[in-house]
């Protein structure tokens, strides 16, 4: 039987594949109060925002957000756990539904992926959503104190474990270690993907996309693109690539960078521009659409979707840009050691 890791790169050789896009305004858009987030849990704080419970207790708006985007044109959606870790969730005291919540949403997904499958045909993919909590391993979060760190590697590893493990079980393709601002916890959730992967027997390759802090190019913790890359390759990802940070005009030249340097498939999904004044982002599908396309001329990408502020339109319209367009074919990266400080080093001999 075809694995889906042989089934995503089969299909990214023919054409250029469709990722999904924001939750978050899709959420919004339900309007719902902290009682709907709640649900019949017994739980002390207020829930409200907390995303990632509605896979728990309001599962038919998640099913039907991803089958919004499945229908819109999406080959893959990620799970609703981008906040799924138990770091994440103490800030509304539900670490005790960290297996539960990654587990359902896991199959939440895997079951709106079926249906769509059903539908027309086309395989679809689940990858399961790891975001990079709200600590790091690289940066004290005291000025008065450079050598403190919150957490250590190994609290942090058996955090993202227990987070992998659930999303294996409940049936994802792909673990995806997205908006990565720290490379140190991005390798830490390597780690902790690669054992879970081991221990379940199946498998469940990476998918790995940095986070740009500035127009320099750099994430929180200092690597540049190229950095980064070289810092996350001994993963192996199936994918690598951009996301959130900033719209498509901008992550385009940082995206040329990594797309010249790394051998794995280019996975980028940018936000609908960057926000006003209100935080709210403004960029029609249309635009968005045509700002991608500028990749697709350059031939920069082989998945692409949206981040923050896109809709299923503009999912949609994305769909439509990429049609009959040439995927990026995969470089051959000369052998050499590749090491990375904050910038990339590269030893010829």
């Amino acid at each position: 039987m075809t694995s889906k890791a042989e089934q995503l790169r089969a299909a990214a050789r023919e054409r250029i594949l469709v990722f999904d896009g924001g939750y978050g305004t899709a959420i919004q858009n339900h309007k719902l109060g902290e009682d709907d987030y709640r649900g019949d849990l017994d739980l002390s704080m207020d829930q409200k925002g907390n995303n990632d419970l509605l896979s728990l207790t309001q599962p038919k708006i998640i099913e039907g957000i991803h089958l919004d985007y499945l229908r819109a044109g999406a080959d893959m959606v990620e799970t609703n756990t981008f906040s799924g870790t138990r770091i994440s969730m103490a800030d509304y005291g539900c670490e005790h539904l960290v297996p539960d919540l990654n587990r359902k949403s896991a199959e939440i997904a895997r079951r709106a992926a079926d249906i769509a499958e059903e539908e027309d045909g086309r395989p679809r993919f689940v990858a399961g959503s790891i975001g990079p909590t709200n600590k790091t391993l690289s940066l004290s979060p005291d000025v008065e104190d450079p050598g403190f760190r919150e957490i250590d590697y190994d609290y942090l590893l058996g955090v993202y474990r227990e987070q992998c493990d659930a999303l294996i079980e409940g049936g994802v393709d792909f673990l995806l270690i997205e908006t990565i601002f720290d490379t140190l916890n991005a390798k830490c959730a390597g780690m902790a993907a690669k054992e879970a992967e081991a221990a379940s027997g199946r498998e469940v390759p990476l998918m790995i996309s940095m986070t740009l802090t500035d127009l320099s190019g750099r994430n929180l913790s200092g690597h540049t693109v190229e950095a980064f890359w070289h810092a996350v390759r001994h993963l192996n990802p199936i994918t690598v690539g951009l996301n959130c940070s900033f719209g498509a005009n901008q992550l385009r030249p940082h995206l040329a960078s990594l797309a010249k340097e790394s051998d794995a498939l280019i996975m980028a999904y940018p936000n609908a521009g960057l926000p006003n004044d209100l935080g709210e982002y403004d960029e029609a599908p249309e635009e968005t659409a045509e700002l991608i396309g500028k990749w697709l001329d350059e031939n920069l990408v082989n998945i692409v979707g949206g981040c923050c502020g896109t809709t299923p339109e503009h999912i949609a319209a994305i769909a439509k840009a990429v049609e009959g367009r040439e995927p990026r074919p995969l470089p051959e990266v000369p052998v050499r050691t590749r090491l990375a400080g904050l910038e990339p080093f590269n030893m010829a001999a």
